[in-house]
């Protein structure tokens, strides 16, 4: 194994402490080619220690069948090098590059299909051929990464079967295209980490996101349509504006957001959620990902600013106004339950200026300004009497509950009247219920903003 791993090129560095790097100084030491030779049970606990290590990133990405085979396809598609990055988003192209991209995909051919039985017969253990033929516990899908253990365990098979390395290549190379490489090719949205002040801020994958779609929210055709057209553009490549959903609580705008993203992840949409106290760090953010072929859209839920709070002038810079342009590849798409985001006060009008044609005040202005930078200002508000009920209704239908319109609506009125009143959040909330009481089934997207 560490004779394949020496003839690595492109993927020479994806970590000496990777598993496949532990196990090939293993493989090394087994056959006495270090400067002194390791007893057996030395050997035996160096390996369970890497089994142990396998075990727990299967555990994580729900890997299954062929762990070490799933093994060596998430770290050809989480390595980034010259050819991933040049592959990412375009798939193949004509060049000297793929020479040596081949040479390692012929390395990770053999390692695929690696003969462990010499090594296992020689200290007495099964552990590999345990690995290689896997049946995995079946768990809840949120105790793992679901999204990326489907792409790696589809690409593993196809991998695993290929009958040369041309093959090999052109599955590679084909899901470069469509979902790029690494975390962010891989996942859908993202949190801000930051370790220490003044450390490097990095991206942690969300695992799991709510498989909400735009249908799944009742109502509200204008504003959908308003957030599609201006996304299709991003993607598009076209101008697009940062966007501003702004309203009533529970009406839905945090749903559209996660929706979209939903709707367009395949063709490169990517979400990274921040937090109002990491604004200062957005320059940064949007430095790690300016270059990657992929759009990012920058969301911020429910964003509001008390007087006394200035992190809004960090976002303000970046938005629009700040010495480095924002570019093109990153939008900001913000909910709010206000529509000028600040808090106004009256004693903000103590600066007040007064001509016979204007009156004017810089500290009013001056928070105006925030929201005058979303391009898109979309409102949400609650909906009336019988929007609701039609909300409720509609759900109603996508349940087996069976109760006649009258008694579902004069079971939602009393509902509402004790639970924060018309709103599609309330109505999801009552159905929920109501399944809950019944034994009905209910799919769990909602409305909730």
């Amino acid at each position: 194994m560490d004779k394949l791993c020496a003839k690595l090129i492109l993927f020479s560095e994806v970590g000496e402490d990777t598993i496949l790097f532990r196990l090939a100084d293993v493989f090394r030491d087994f056959r006495g080619e270090s400067a002194s030779a390791p007893s057996d049970e030395d050997l035996i606990r160096r390996i369970y220690h890497e089994i142990k290590r396998l075990l727990d990133i299967s555990t994580d990405y729900g890997f299954d069948e062929n762990l070490w085979q799933n093994y060596l396809t998430y770290l050809l598609i989480t390595d980034e090098n010259s050819f991933t990055l040049t592959a990412e988003g375009a798939g193949a192209k004509d060049g000297s590059v793929n020479v040596f991209a081949k040479n390692d995909f012929s390395v990770f051919m053999e390692l695929m299909h690696y003969d462990f039985s010499e090594i296992e017969r020689r200290l007495g253990i099964d552990c590999f051929t345990t690995v290689t033929h896997y049946r995995a516990i079946e768990k809840k899908e949120r105790m793992y990464n679901r999204g990326v253990s489907e792409k790696v365990r589809t690409l593993s098979r196809a991998l695993a079967k290929s009958e040369d390395v041309d093959v090999f290549f052109s599955h590679i190379t084909d899901f470069y295209k469509t979902y790029g490489f690494g975390m962010i090719g891989l996942n859908k949205a993202f949190r801000v980490r930051k370790r220490k002040e003044g450390g490097d801020v990095s991206l942690y994958p969300i695992n799991n996101m709510d498989e909400v779609a735009l249908e799944d929210l009742v109502g509200y055709e204008s504003q959908k349509q308003k957030l599609i057209e201006n996304t299709e553009s991003f993607i598009n490549g076209f101008p697009a504006n940062n966007c501003l959903l702004y309203g009533d609580s529970g009406t839905g705008k945090s749903t559209c957001i996660k929706a979209i993203i939903n709707r367009y992840y395949a063709r490169g949409l990517r979400m990274i959620e921040i937090y109002k106290h990491q604004f200062k760090d957005l320059g940064s953010v949007i430095a790690k990902v300016k270059n990657r072929n992929y759009r990012f859209i920058i969301y911020m839920d429910d964003l509001s600013f008390e007087e006394f709070e200035t992190e809004y002038k960090f976002l303000k810079a970046v938005i629009e106004g700040g010495v480095e342009s924002k570019p093109d590849n990153v939008l900001i798409y913000a909910t709010s339950n206000r529509r000028h985001l600040i808090r106004e006060t009256y004693s903000d009008r103590d600066d007040m200026e007064v001509s016979p044609d204007m009156h004017r005040s810089d500290t009013m202005q001056e928070k105006l300004s925030l929201v005058n930078r979303f391009g898109v200002t979309i409102a949400f508000h609650r909906p009336d009497k019988k929007e609701f009920n039609h909300i409720v209704t509609e759900l109603c239908r996508r349940t087996d509950l069976r109760m006649s319109e009258g008694e579902l609506l004069a079971e939602a009125n009393k509902w509402e009247l004790a639970h924060g009143g018309l709103s599609g959040r309330t109505a999801a909330q009552f159905i929920t219920y109501l399944c809950g009481k019944k034994g009905a089934r209910y799919c769990p997207t909602n409305e909730v903003s």
